[in-house]
């Protein structure tokens, strides 16, 4: 037990000065911020800007719902749009099959006669 502590006496100093001798910084401040200016880059055309274009588009096919419009919910319903309403559609289904549905889960307008040729 003395010998290892006795040798760990001996190693501990020279271990201590290697380590102090870098006396150099660990990355310079203009290269950190080059960096981080490039992730921040990235993040936005990659994540931030395709997403808020797509919430901008949702919003706009929500305000623009009519009446007779054909569309697709987000359980995968294809409708006809019977009425409007501040905060729901009602969306026929069949004939004479009717249920309400929030706006926000209206996930597409269609082109008129899909769901005839989506019948068929």
């Amino acid at each position: 037990m003395k010998a290892l502590l006795a040798t760990l006496a001996l190693i501990a100093p020279a271990a201590a000065m290697a380590e102090g001798g870098l006396d150099q910084p660990m990355g310079g401040g203009i290269e950190s911020f080059v960096f981080l200016g490039g992730f921040l880059l990235i993040f936005y055309f990659l994540l931030w800007r395709p997403q808020s274009k797509r919430q901008k588009e949702h919003k706009n096919l929500i305000a623009e719902l009519a009446k007779n419009d054909e569309v697709v919910t987000a359980g995968g319903m294809l409708g006809k749009v019977t009425k409007v309403t501040d905060e729901f559609v009602v969306v026929e289904v069949a004939d004479g099959v009717q249920f309400p549905v929030q706006k926000v889960a209206v996930t597409a307008v269609l082109p008129k006669g899909t769901i005839k040729e989506v019948k068929a």
